[in-house]
């Protein structure tokens, strides 16, 4: 069996916006990460590790960005905001299809 590797977020479906894509985010908002990591080639091991780091470091905050204060908030929009801008111009769409 191969092993899978992570892509990159710059290389996910939907300019990385998946639940890979906003883990890897997430942990440059909260600097785990540079946001020159993309994490292309980590295997499943290695992204585990950083969902743990990334969970961790969310939990002060009910894991909800309207709790982080002001500086990691701002961050977060920015890296955010972004991400979005990219998925829409590749034609990704946020509204809901009817069977989802």
């Amino acid at each position: 069996m191969t092993e899978q590797l992570y892509v990159g977020v710059d290389k996910d479906t939907n300019a990385g916006l998946t639940h890979l894509g906003r883990m890897v985010r997430d942990a440059w908002v909260f600097g785990i990460l540079p946001e020159t990591e993309t994490c292309a080639g980590w295997n499943g091991s290695q992204m585990q590790n950083l969902y743990e780091q990334v969970y961790a470091a969310w939990e002060p905050y009910a894991h909800l960005p309207s709790r982080l204060p002001d500086e990691l908030q701002q961050r977060h929009t920015q890296i955010y905001a972004q991400a979005i801008v990219s998925a829409k111009n590749s034609g990704w769409n946020a509204e809901l299809a009817d069977d989802e």
